[in-house]
């Protein structure tokens, strides 16, 4: 099958079932995208694909073939990071990070759809990505900074 990571065209053999989570991390080695739950339900795993925000973990091999994948190694680097990136690192989101690259890839998402979200909307599009150290607080500051990157102000 054929898809494009990063925007790099790559062609992987793995099983129809295996979940597009396992494809970046166990055969591309893009370790970025992390597993949480495995049913969709903390935002780990969260990538874009097709330009929308997805859980990584339900989508299936069989579903790829010409997808355009955008994970958390993708979306900036640190020379040009992506502005919810430089947001995040500017508010100190981060606690122990595990469930940071879903929420900046939701979060981007959010952005892409919504360049001026109130905070019930922030809520809202957040509400399904989970933080055990409860960091929502700077999840929310970050994105409002990072919409204010994006509008110019």
């Amino acid at each position: 099958m054929q898809l494009t990571v990063n925007g790099v065209t790559r062609e992987v053999e793995v099983p129809e079932e295996m979940p597009l989570l396992w494809v970046l991390r166990d055969v591309l080695g893009l370790t970025g995208t992390k597993y949480g739950c495995g049913i969709a339900q903390c935002g780990a795993c969260t990538v874009h694909l097709n330009g929308q925000a997805v859980r990584s973990c339900q989508v299936r091999a069989a579903e790829l073939e010409g997808a355009d994948v955008v994970t958390i190694e993708g979306l900036g680097t640190p020379e040009a990071p992506h502005p919810v990136q430089a947001a995040w690192i500017e508010a100190q989101v981060a606690q122990c990070g595990y469930c940071q690259s879903g929420q900046i890839m939701q979060a981007a998402d959010l952005l892409a759809l919504n360049p001026d979200p109130t905070d019930d909307q922030i809520d809202a599009a957040m509400g399904g990505n989970l933080c055990r150290c409860g960091t929502y607080p700077r999840i929310r500051a970050a994105i409002r900074d990072a919409a204010g990157r994006m509008r110019g102000a």
